[in-house]
């Protein structure tokens, strides 16, 4: 895609065993210094993605606190437009500028329910959101940076299609185990070690019981 896609960074707190969750959804894996340290990344990218399952699971809101700075549009994956009218995001999409990203099999009740929020929709793809495209077209809109903060479906999806550029993990002092415990990627995955992606360490910082490791794709 060269040029016309947004810069990528794929970011999440891993236990050790590489879970982004457990199984009953429980995610708050960060430390107070690590949660700042990502508060101010957010300052600093044009917009962060994540899907719908880390919306049902969460229902963050996705600004920047505990630092000053601006928040960044919010973009979110939902292929049947499934969000609820409750979610923080819609509720607050009045404040921060929001997208929503579905595909061409959105019901149309959903899709009303979507236009009664003042938030950008945009459809792409037909069973689910093409990706490849919908980054085209938010390089269109000027979007440069993109913090990806998904759950592991997400992340699959940006790695096996080769969009993304940079990787920030930070490994929390936790095992966590559970076969339907989310790990950092999920999908189906790469048979081969070949074919994952080569990333290059670019740094690693240790805030106190966490260590923060970053890597950049060769």
């Amino acid at each position: 895609m060269g040029k016309s896609k947004p810069y990528v960074i794929l970011s999440a707190a891993i236990s050790i065993d590489g879970k982004i969750a457990t199984k009953t959804g429980f995610s708050h894996l960060s430390s107070k210094q690590d949660s700042i340290r990502l508060h101010k990344l957010r300052s600093k990218v044009d917009a962060i993605l994540i899907g719908k399952n880390t919306v049902l699971r969460d229902n963050p809101i996705l600004t920047v606190r505990h630092i000053k700075g601006k928040n960044p549009i919010r973009i979110i994956l939902d292929s049947k437009g499934s969000l609820s009218k409750n979610s923080k995001i819609l509720q607050t999409s009045n404040k921060i500028p929001t997208i929503i990203a579905v595909s061409k099999i959105i019901p149309k009740s959903n899709l009303e329910k979507l236009q009664q929020f003042p938030v950008e929709v945009i459809i792409t793809g037909k069973k689910s959101v093409d990706i490849k495209s919908l980054l085209r077209k938010l390089s269109d809109k000027k979007i440069k940076i993109i913090l990806v903060e998904g759950g592991g479906t997400v992340n699959w999806e940006f790695i096996k299609n080769n969009l993304f550029d940079e990787l920030i993990v930070t490994v929390s002092p936790f095992l966590i185990g559970g076969n339907s415990a989310i790990s950092f990627v999920e999908g189906k995955g790469f048979e081969e070690i070949s074919k994952s992606p080569k990333l290059q360490l670019k740094s690693t910082k240790r805030l106190k019981n966490h260590l923060v490791l970053n890597y950049e794709k060769v």
